[in-house]
Protein backbone atom coordinates (compact mmCIF):
# COMPACT_ATOMS: atom_id res chain seq x y z
CA UNK A 1 0.00 0.00 0.00
CA UNK A 2 2.85 2.36 0.84
CA UNK A 3 4.46 1.72 -2.57
CA UNK A 4 1.20 2.66 -4.31
CA UNK A 5 1.04 5.93 -2.35
CA UNK A 6 4.63 6.78 -3.25
CA UNK A 7 3.89 6.21 -6.94
CA UNK A 8 0.75 8.32 -6.70
CA UNK A 9 2.55 11.20 -4.97
CA UNK A 10 5.45 11.10 -7.42
CA UNK A 11 3.13 11.24 -10.43
CA UNK A 12 1.01 14.02 -8.93
CA UNK A 13 4.01 16.10 -7.90
CA UNK A 14 5.49 15.80 -11.41
CA UNK A 15 2.24 16.98 -12.97
CA UNK A 16 1.97 19.92 -10.55
CA UNK A 17 5.54 20.85 -11.44
CA UNK A 18 4.61 20.82 -15.13
CA UNK A 19 1.58 23.01 -14.35
CA UNK A 20 3.80 25.58 -12.65
CA UNK A 21 6.08 25.67 -15.67
CA UNK A 22 3.05 25.95 -17.96
CA UNK A 23 1.84 29.00 -16.00
CA UNK A 24 5.26 30.62 -16.40
CA UNK A 25 5.27 29.82 -20.12
CA UNK A 26 1.76 31.13 -20.71
CA UNK A 27 2.71 34.37 -18.95
CA UNK A 28 5.83 34.71 -21.13
CA UNK A 29 3.82 33.98 -24.29
CA UNK A 30 1.40 36.78 -23.40
CA UNK A 31 4.24 39.24 -22.80
CA UNK A 32 5.85 38.37 -26.12
CA UNK A 33 2.56 38.91 -27.94
CA UNK A 34 1.50 42.18 -26.36
CA UNK A 35 4.88 43.78 -25.59
CA UNK A 36 6.79 42.81 -28.73
CA UNK A 37 4.17 41.78 -31.28
CA UNK A 38 5.71 38.28 -31.40
CA UNK A 39 3.24 35.38 -31.51
CA UNK A 40 4.54 32.05 -30.28
CA UNK A 41 2.91 28.83 -31.51
CA UNK A 42 3.62 25.19 -30.71
CA UNK A 43 3.76 23.00 -33.80
CA UNK A 44 1.34 25.51 -35.39
CA UNK A 45 -1.10 25.49 -32.42
CA UNK A 46 -2.02 28.95 -31.17
CA UNK A 47 -1.04 29.58 -27.56
CA UNK A 48 -2.72 32.88 -26.69
CA UNK A 49 -5.70 32.34 -24.35
CA UNK A 50 -5.12 28.59 -23.92
CA UNK A 51 -5.63 26.97 -20.52
CA UNK A 52 -2.93 25.14 -18.57
CA UNK A 53 -4.39 21.73 -19.40
CA UNK A 54 -4.75 22.63 -23.09
CA UNK A 55 -1.13 23.69 -23.15
CA UNK A 56 0.09 20.46 -21.51
CA UNK A 57 -2.00 18.38 -23.93
CA UNK A 58 0.00 19.85 -26.81
CA UNK A 59 3.04 17.90 -25.63
CA UNK A 60 1.07 14.70 -26.15
CA UNK A 61 0.26 15.94 -29.67
CA UNK A 62 3.96 16.63 -30.27
CA UNK A 63 4.85 13.07 -29.34
CA UNK A 64 2.05 11.18 -31.11
CA UNK A 65 1.41 13.25 -34.24
CA UNK A 66 4.51 15.33 -34.89
CA UNK A 67 6.62 12.48 -33.50
CA UNK A 68 8.96 14.92 -31.79
CA UNK A 69 8.62 14.41 -28.01
CA UNK A 70 9.67 17.47 -26.00
CA UNK A 71 9.81 18.38 -22.33
CA UNK A 72 8.08 21.50 -21.09
CA UNK A 73 11.29 22.57 -19.35
CA UNK A 74 13.22 22.56 -22.65
CA UNK A 75 10.53 24.67 -24.28
CA UNK A 76 10.54 27.08 -21.34
CA UNK A 77 14.30 27.53 -21.68
CA UNK A 78 13.90 28.42 -25.36
CA UNK A 79 11.16 30.97 -24.59
CA UNK A 80 13.32 32.59 -21.92
CA UNK A 81 16.02 32.97 -24.55
CA UNK A 82 13.54 34.51 -27.00
CA UNK A 83 12.52 37.12 -24.46
CA UNK A 84 16.06 38.42 -24.38
CA UNK A 85 16.14 39.07 -28.14
CA UNK A 86 15.14 42.27 -29.94
CA UNK A 87 12.71 40.54 -32.26
CA UNK A 88 10.69 42.19 -35.01
CA UNK A 89 6.93 41.52 -35.12
CA UNK A 90 6.87 37.85 -36.04
CA UNK A 91 5.34 34.41 -35.58
CA UNK A 92 7.65 31.72 -34.21
CA UNK A 93 7.04 28.00 -33.69
CA UNK A 94 8.65 27.20 -30.34
CA UNK A 95 8.04 23.46 -30.84
CA UNK A 96 10.03 23.44 -34.06
CA UNK A 97 12.70 25.70 -32.54
CA UNK A 98 13.11 23.57 -29.40
CA UNK A 99 13.38 20.34 -31.41
CA UNK A 100 16.07 21.87 -33.64
CA UNK A 101 18.05 23.04 -30.62
CA UNK A 102 17.96 19.61 -29.00
CA UNK A 103 19.16 17.98 -32.23
CA UNK A 104 22.33 20.09 -32.31
CA UNK A 105 22.77 20.68 -28.57
CA UNK A 106 25.92 18.57 -28.34
CA UNK A 107 27.68 20.76 -30.92
CA UNK A 108 26.28 24.09 -29.73
CA UNK A 109 24.95 23.94 -26.14
CA UNK A 110 24.32 27.70 -25.90
CA UNK A 111 20.66 28.62 -26.38
CA UNK A 112 21.61 32.25 -26.92
CA UNK A 113 24.05 31.41 -29.74
CA UNK A 114 21.55 29.02 -31.31
CA UNK A 115 18.71 31.56 -31.32
CA UNK A 116 20.90 34.33 -32.71
CA UNK A 117 21.87 32.09 -35.61
CA UNK A 118 18.46 30.57 -36.33
CA UNK A 119 16.51 33.82 -36.00
CA UNK A 120 19.01 36.16 -37.60
CA UNK A 121 16.44 37.44 -40.11
CA UNK A 122 13.91 38.17 -37.35
CA UNK A 123 16.18 40.08 -34.96
CA UNK A 124 15.97 43.87 -35.01
CA UNK A 125 12.79 45.96 -34.90
CA UNK A 126 13.86 47.69 -38.12
CA UNK A 127 13.70 44.35 -39.99
CA UNK A 128 9.96 44.50 -40.54
CA UNK A 129 7.94 47.66 -40.05
CA UNK A 130 4.34 48.17 -41.07
CA UNK A 131 1.35 50.23 -40.02
CA UNK A 132 -1.85 48.51 -38.88
CA UNK A 133 -4.45 48.13 -41.63
CA UNK A 134 -7.90 49.62 -41.11
CA UNK A 135 -10.67 47.06 -41.61
CA UNK A 136 -14.40 47.58 -42.18
CA UNK A 137 -16.86 44.71 -41.78
CA UNK A 138 -19.69 45.21 -44.27
CA UNK A 139 -22.46 43.16 -42.71
CA UNK A 140 -22.51 41.55 -39.29
CA UNK A 141 -23.81 38.00 -39.62
CA UNK A 142 -22.20 34.76 -38.45
CA UNK A 143 -18.88 35.26 -40.24
CA UNK A 144 -18.83 39.00 -39.50
CA UNK A 145 -19.21 38.51 -35.76
CA UNK A 146 -16.56 35.78 -35.58
CA UNK A 147 -14.22 37.98 -37.60
CA UNK A 148 -14.88 40.86 -35.20
CA UNK A 149 -13.96 38.67 -32.22
CA UNK A 150 -10.74 37.54 -33.85
CA UNK A 151 -9.70 41.02 -34.99
CA UNK A 152 -10.29 42.45 -31.53
CA UNK A 153 -8.42 39.58 -29.87
CA UNK A 154 -5.32 40.31 -31.93
CA UNK A 155 -5.02 43.91 -30.74
CA UNK A 156 -1.77 45.07 -29.16
CA UNK A 157 1.74 45.97 -30.20
CA UNK A 158 2.43 44.57 -33.63
CA UNK A 159 -1.28 44.59 -34.45
CA UNK A 160 -1.82 43.83 -38.11
CA UNK A 161 -5.52 44.40 -38.74
CA UNK A 162 -7.50 47.04 -36.89
CA UNK A 163 -11.31 46.83 -36.85
CA UNK A 164 -12.61 50.37 -37.28
CA UNK A 165 -16.23 50.05 -38.39
CA UNK A 166 -19.19 47.77 -39.00
CA UNK A 167 -21.73 48.69 -41.67
CA UNK A 168 -25.41 47.87 -41.10
CA UNK A 169 -28.60 48.66 -42.97
CA UNK A 170 -29.96 50.43 -39.90
CA UNK A 171 -28.30 51.88 -36.80
CA UNK A 172 -30.41 53.05 -33.87
CA UNK A 173 -30.38 52.37 -30.13
CA UNK A 174 -32.29 49.11 -30.54
CA UNK A 175 -29.92 47.88 -33.27
CA UNK A 176 -26.87 48.82 -31.19
CA UNK A 177 -28.23 46.92 -28.20
CA UNK A 178 -29.09 43.82 -30.23
CA UNK A 179 -25.86 43.78 -32.24
CA UNK A 180 -23.86 44.03 -29.03
CA UNK A 181 -25.85 41.17 -27.52
CA UNK A 182 -25.19 38.93 -30.55
CA UNK A 183 -21.47 39.70 -30.36
CA UNK A 184 -21.43 39.12 -26.61
CA UNK A 185 -23.31 35.79 -26.69
CA UNK A 186 -22.98 32.94 -29.16
CA UNK A 187 -24.77 29.61 -28.83
CA UNK A 188 -22.08 27.76 -30.80
CA UNK A 189 -18.80 29.50 -30.01
CA UNK A 190 -19.55 30.58 -26.45
CA UNK A 191 -19.52 33.97 -24.78
CA UNK A 192 -17.12 36.72 -25.77
CA UNK A 193 -14.54 36.88 -22.99
CA UNK A 194 -13.80 40.58 -23.31
CA UNK A 195 -15.81 43.73 -22.61
CA UNK A 196 -18.39 45.35 -24.88
CA UNK A 197 -19.82 48.78 -24.08
CA UNK A 198 -22.65 50.26 -26.12
CA UNK A 199 -22.01 53.92 -26.97
CA UNK A 200 -25.41 55.16 -28.09
CA UNK A 201 -24.35 58.80 -28.49
CA UNK A 202 -21.44 58.03 -30.80
CA UNK A 203 -23.20 55.07 -32.46
CA UNK A 204 -20.35 52.74 -31.68
CA UNK A 205 -19.29 49.70 -29.70
CA UNK A 206 -16.29 49.95 -27.39
CA UNK A 207 -14.83 46.45 -27.55
CA UNK A 208 -11.89 45.78 -25.23
CA UNK A 209 -11.20 49.52 -25.27
CA UNK A 210 -11.33 49.80 -29.07
CA UNK A 211 -13.94 52.07 -30.60
CA UNK A 212 -15.74 50.42 -33.50
CA UNK A 213 -18.11 52.71 -35.38
CA UNK A 214 -21.52 51.40 -36.46
CA UNK A 215 -22.35 52.98 -39.82
CA UNK A 216 -25.80 52.98 -41.39
CA UNK A 217 -25.90 52.56 -45.17
CA UNK A 218 -28.07 51.01 -47.87
CA UNK A 219 -25.45 51.18 -50.62
CA UNK A 220 -21.68 50.60 -50.45
CA UNK A 221 -20.85 53.73 -52.45
CA UNK A 222 -22.79 56.05 -50.11
CA UNK A 223 -20.28 55.95 -47.26
CA UNK A 224 -17.45 58.38 -46.58
CA UNK A 225 -15.21 56.42 -44.22
CA UNK A 226 -12.76 59.30 -43.88
CA UNK A 227 -15.35 61.10 -41.72
CA UNK A 228 -14.62 58.41 -39.14
CA UNK A 229 -10.84 58.72 -39.45
CA UNK A 230 -10.70 55.59 -41.57
CA UNK A 231 -8.33 55.56 -44.54
CA UNK A 232 -7.11 53.04 -47.09
CA UNK A 233 -9.43 50.47 -45.53
CA UNK A 234 -9.96 46.85 -46.44
CA UNK A 235 -13.68 46.13 -46.67
CA UNK A 236 -14.60 42.56 -45.74
CA UNK A 237 -18.01 41.99 -47.29
CA UNK A 238 -19.86 39.19 -45.50
CA UNK A 239 -23.39 40.06 -46.60
CA UNK A 240 -23.53 37.65 -49.53
CA UNK A 241 -25.40 40.32 -51.51
CA UNK A 242 -22.53 41.49 -53.74
CA UNK A 243 -20.94 38.50 -55.49
CA UNK A 244 -19.14 39.66 -58.66
CA UNK A 245 -16.49 42.22 -59.57
CA UNK A 246 -18.96 44.88 -60.70
CA UNK A 247 -21.02 44.72 -57.52
CA UNK A 248 -18.03 44.41 -55.16
CA UNK A 249 -16.28 47.34 -56.85
CA UNK A 250 -19.03 49.60 -55.54
CA UNK A 251 -17.18 49.48 -52.21
CA UNK A 252 -14.19 51.12 -53.87
CA UNK A 253 -16.31 54.14 -54.81
CA UNK A 254 -16.47 55.06 -51.12
CA UNK A 255 -13.96 57.51 -49.70
CA UNK A 256 -11.36 55.76 -47.54
CA UNK A 257 -11.32 52.27 -49.07
CA UNK A 258 -8.65 50.50 -51.09
CA UNK A 259 -9.45 46.77 -51.25
CA UNK A 260 -12.44 44.44 -50.95
CA UNK A 261 -12.54 40.84 -49.72
CA UNK A 262 -15.69 38.74 -50.17
CA UNK A 263 -16.42 35.93 -47.71
CA UNK A 264 -18.07 33.72 -50.34
CA UNK A 265 -17.28 32.45 -53.83
CA UNK A 266 -16.98 35.38 -56.23
CA UNK A 267 -17.52 35.76 -59.96
CA UNK A 268 -14.84 37.27 -62.20
CA UNK A 269 -12.52 37.90 -59.22
CA UNK A 270 -9.63 35.83 -57.82
CA UNK A 271 -10.96 33.04 -55.60
CA UNK A 272 -8.29 32.41 -52.99
CA UNK A 273 -7.65 29.55 -50.59
CA UNK A 274 -4.82 30.72 -48.39
CA UNK A 275 -1.95 28.25 -48.43
CA UNK A 276 -2.84 26.98 -51.92
CA UNK A 277 -2.90 29.82 -54.43
CA UNK A 278 -2.44 33.07 -52.49
CA UNK A 279 1.15 33.41 -53.70
CA UNK A 280 -0.12 33.70 -57.28
CA UNK A 281 -1.91 36.96 -56.51
CA UNK A 282 -0.83 40.25 -57.99
CA UNK A 283 -1.63 42.28 -54.90
CA UNK A 284 -0.18 45.45 -56.39
CA UNK A 285 -2.73 45.65 -59.21
CA UNK A 286 -5.70 43.65 -57.90
CA UNK A 287 -8.08 45.16 -55.35
CA UNK A 288 -11.10 42.79 -55.32
CA UNK A 289 -10.81 39.26 -53.92
CA UNK A 290 -12.89 36.29 -52.85
CA UNK A 291 -12.05 33.90 -50.00
CA UNK A 292 -14.04 31.16 -51.80
CA UNK A 293 -16.34 29.00 -49.64
CA UNK A 294 -15.82 27.17 -46.38
CA UNK A 295 -16.07 23.84 -48.20
CA UNK A 296 -13.58 24.86 -50.89
CA UNK A 297 -11.17 25.87 -48.13
CA UNK A 298 -11.69 22.52 -46.41
CA UNK A 299 -11.14 20.23 -49.39
CA UNK A 300 -8.47 22.13 -51.33
CA UNK A 301 -5.51 21.51 -48.98
CA UNK A 302 -6.02 17.73 -48.92
CA UNK A 303 -6.79 17.56 -52.64
CA UNK A 304 -3.61 19.54 -53.32
CA UNK A 305 -1.49 16.99 -51.44
CA UNK A 306 -3.12 14.05 -53.21
CA UNK A 307 -2.98 15.64 -56.67
CA UNK A 308 0.69 16.56 -56.29
CA UNK A 309 1.76 13.11 -55.09
CA UNK A 310 -0.58 10.57 -56.70
CA UNK A 311 -2.58 12.45 -59.31
CA UNK A 312 -6.37 12.44 -59.44
CA UNK A 313 -8.12 10.70 -62.31
CA UNK A 314 -11.65 11.46 -61.10
CA UNK A 315 -13.59 11.93 -57.91
CA UNK A 316 -16.71 12.95 -56.04
CA UNK A 317 -17.09 15.20 -53.01
CA UNK A 318 -20.07 14.83 -50.71
CA UNK A 319 -20.39 17.51 -48.06
CA UNK A 320 -22.28 16.76 -44.87
CA UNK A 321 -22.88 20.37 -43.94
CA UNK A 322 -24.38 22.09 -40.92
CA UNK A 323 -27.55 23.99 -41.69
CA UNK A 324 -27.25 27.72 -42.40
CA UNK A 325 -29.32 30.90 -42.10
CA UNK A 326 -30.40 30.40 -45.70
CA UNK A 327 -32.64 27.51 -44.65
CA UNK A 328 -35.96 27.62 -42.84
CA UNK A 329 -36.37 26.67 -39.20
CA UNK A 330 -39.82 25.29 -40.07
CA UNK A 331 -41.26 24.32 -43.44
CA UNK A 332 -41.82 27.46 -45.50
CA UNK A 333 -41.34 28.90 -48.96
CA UNK A 334 -37.82 28.77 -50.42
CA UNK A 335 -36.80 29.43 -54.00
CA UNK A 336 -34.43 26.44 -54.09
CA UNK A 337 -35.49 22.77 -54.01
CA UNK A 338 -35.73 21.09 -50.58
CA UNK A 339 -34.27 24.05 -48.65
CA UNK A 340 -37.76 25.15 -47.68
CA UNK A 341 -38.13 22.10 -45.44
CA UNK A 342 -37.31 22.42 -41.75
CA UNK A 343 -33.54 22.52 -41.22
CA UNK A 344 -33.87 21.49 -37.58
CA UNK A 345 -35.41 18.06 -38.21
CA UNK A 346 -34.38 17.06 -41.74
CA UNK A 347 -31.35 16.01 -43.71
CA UNK A 348 -31.63 18.05 -46.89
CA UNK A 349 -29.93 17.20 -50.18
CA UNK A 350 -28.81 20.39 -51.91
CA UNK A 351 -26.26 21.58 -54.40
CA UNK A 352 -22.74 22.83 -53.77
CA UNK A 353 -20.34 24.50 -56.14
CA UNK A 354 -17.30 23.29 -54.21
CA UNK A 355 -16.32 20.65 -56.81
CA UNK A 356 -16.22 23.27 -59.54
CA UNK A 357 -14.85 26.03 -57.31
CA UNK A 358 -11.83 23.99 -56.29
CA UNK A 359 -10.68 23.98 -59.91
CA UNK A 360 -10.21 27.77 -59.68
CA UNK A 361 -7.73 27.05 -56.91
CA UNK A 362 -6.19 23.85 -58.33
CA UNK A 363 -6.63 24.13 -62.13
CA UNK A 364 -5.30 20.62 -62.83
CA UNK A 365 -8.48 19.19 -61.29
CA UNK A 366 -10.72 20.81 -63.92
CA UNK A 367 -13.36 18.40 -65.22
CA UNK A 368 -12.41 15.64 -62.79
CA UNK A 369 -14.73 16.23 -59.83
CA UNK A 370 -18.43 16.14 -59.07
CA UNK A 371 -19.96 17.37 -55.83
CA UNK A 372 -23.14 17.54 -53.82
CA UNK A 373 -24.18 18.43 -50.29
CA UNK A 374 -26.44 17.21 -47.51
CA UNK A 375 -27.48 19.81 -44.95
CA UNK A 376 -27.95 18.17 -41.54
CA UNK A 377 -29.53 19.29 -38.24
CA UNK A 378 -26.40 20.62 -36.54
CA UNK A 379 -25.66 24.35 -36.17
CA UNK A 380 -21.95 24.15 -36.99
CA UNK A 381 -19.26 21.64 -37.87
CA UNK A 382 -19.24 19.96 -41.27
CA UNK A 383 -17.64 16.98 -43.01
CA UNK A 384 -16.38 16.60 -46.57
CA UNK A 385 -16.19 13.03 -47.84
CA UNK A 386 -13.76 12.86 -50.76
CA UNK A 387 -13.84 9.76 -52.98
CA UNK A 388 -11.01 9.65 -55.53
CA UNK A 389 -9.69 7.45 -58.28
CA UNK A 390 -5.93 7.91 -58.37
CA UNK A 391 -3.45 7.86 -61.23
CA UNK A 392 -0.81 6.29 -59.00
CA UNK A 393 -1.59 3.49 -56.55
CA UNK A 394 -1.52 4.25 -52.83
CA UNK A 395 -2.39 2.53 -49.56
CA UNK A 396 -3.85 4.01 -46.38
CA UNK A 397 -0.51 4.43 -44.61
CA UNK A 398 1.06 6.21 -47.59
CA UNK A 399 -1.82 8.66 -47.85
CA UNK A 400 -1.96 9.32 -44.11
CA UNK A 401 1.79 9.86 -43.89
CA UNK A 402 1.69 12.41 -46.70
CA UNK A 403 -1.17 14.33 -45.09
CA UNK A 404 0.53 14.18 -41.69
CA UNK A 405 3.74 15.61 -43.11
CA UNK A 406 1.82 18.37 -44.87
CA UNK A 407 0.10 19.23 -41.58
CA UNK A 408 3.32 19.70 -39.62
CA UNK A 409 5.69 21.25 -42.16
CA UNK A 410 5.52 23.13 -45.42
CA UNK A 411 2.94 25.55 -46.79
CA UNK A 412 -0.19 23.94 -45.34
CA UNK A 413 0.52 23.79 -41.60
CA UNK A 414 -2.23 26.33 -40.86
CA UNK A 415 -4.67 24.70 -43.25
CA UNK A 416 -4.54 21.01 -42.26
CA UNK A 417 -4.92 19.51 -38.78
CA UNK A 418 -3.93 15.83 -38.74
CA UNK A 419 -6.25 14.15 -36.26
CA UNK A 420 -5.63 10.76 -34.61
CA UNK A 421 -8.55 10.79 -32.16
CA UNK A 422 -10.54 7.59 -32.73
CA UNK A 423 -13.63 9.09 -31.08
CA UNK A 424 -13.74 12.25 -33.23
CA UNK A 425 -17.21 13.72 -33.89
CA UNK A 426 -18.50 17.00 -35.30
CA UNK A 427 -18.65 18.88 -31.98
CA UNK A 428 -14.91 18.29 -31.54
CA UNK A 429 -14.24 20.42 -34.61
CA UNK A 430 -15.87 23.60 -33.31
CA UNK A 431 -13.26 26.28 -32.70
CA UNK A 432 -10.54 24.57 -34.73
CA UNK A 433 -8.32 27.15 -36.42
CA UNK A 434 -7.53 25.00 -39.45
CA UNK A 435 -9.53 25.00 -42.66
CA UNK A 436 -9.47 21.19 -42.78
CA UNK A 437 -9.26 18.58 -40.01
CA UNK A 438 -8.11 15.33 -41.59
CA UNK A 439 -9.59 12.25 -39.90
CA UNK A 440 -6.74 9.77 -40.34
CA UNK A 441 -8.61 6.86 -38.75
CA UNK A 442 -11.39 7.09 -41.34
CA UNK A 443 -9.19 6.85 -44.45
CA UNK A 444 -10.17 4.01 -46.79
CA UNK A 445 -8.32 2.55 -49.78
CA UNK A 446 -9.27 -0.19 -52.24
CA UNK A 447 -7.27 -3.41 -52.49
CA UNK A 448 -5.82 -2.40 -55.86
CA UNK A 449 -4.73 0.99 -54.45
CA UNK A 450 -6.51 2.94 -57.17
CA UNK A 451 -9.38 4.29 -55.08
CA UNK A 452 -9.51 6.08 -51.75
CA UNK A 453 -12.07 7.78 -49.52
CA UNK A 454 -10.86 10.66 -47.33
CA UNK A 455 -12.74 12.42 -44.53
CA UNK A 456 -12.13 16.10 -43.82
CA UNK A 457 -13.96 17.83 -40.99
CA UNK A 458 -14.19 21.60 -40.75
CA UNK A 459 -15.65 24.34 -38.61
CA UNK A 460 -17.53 26.03 -41.42
CA UNK A 461 -17.64 29.26 -39.42
CA UNK A 462 -14.50 29.66 -37.31
CA UNK A 463 -12.01 27.71 -39.43
CA UNK A 464 -13.19 29.55 -42.52
CA UNK A 465 -12.97 32.95 -40.81
CA UNK A 466 -9.35 32.26 -39.87
CA UNK A 467 -8.64 31.70 -43.58
CA UNK A 468 -10.36 35.00 -44.41
CA UNK A 469 -8.16 36.83 -41.92
CA UNK A 470 -5.01 35.19 -43.32
CA UNK A 471 -5.93 36.44 -46.79
CA UNK A 472 -6.70 39.89 -45.38
CA UNK A 473 -3.22 40.15 -43.87
CA UNK A 474 -1.62 38.99 -47.09
CA UNK A 475 -3.37 41.33 -49.51
CA UNK A 476 -2.85 44.35 -47.24
CA UNK A 477 0.83 43.51 -46.75
CA UNK A 478 0.76 43.46 -42.96
CA UNK A 479 2.27 39.99 -42.70
CA UNK A 480 4.64 39.36 -39.85
CA UNK A 481 7.93 37.52 -40.32
CA UNK A 482 7.60 33.81 -39.58
CA UNK A 483 9.72 30.94 -38.32
CA UNK A 484 7.60 27.89 -38.94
Amino acid sequence: METVNVGYETSLNEYVKQERTAVELINSIGKMMFDKGVELVFFRHHLVDVSISEFLNLFDYAEKVVQKPLSIDDVNDIVKGLMELDLAPSKIDIGKLTHEFLEQKNENPSISNFLNIQLLNLIGQDKHNFSPQDVVLYGFGRIGRIAARELIKQAGKGQQLRLRAIVLRKVDDFQIEKRAALLRNDSVHGSFTGTIIEDYNEKALIINGQKVNLIEASNPEDIDYTKYGINNALVIDNTGVYRDREALSRHLQSEGTSKVLLTAPGGSVPNIVYGINHQELNIEDENVYSAASCTTNAISPVLKVIEDNFGVESGHIETIHAYTNDQNLLDNFHKKPRRGRSAAINMVITSTGAGKAVTKVIPSLAGKLTSNAVRVPTPNGSLAIIKLTLNKKANKNEINDLIRNAAIKGDLVNQIKFEINQELVSNDIIGNTCASVFDSNATLTSEDGKNCVLYCWYDNEFGYTKQVIRIAKFITKVRRLIYY
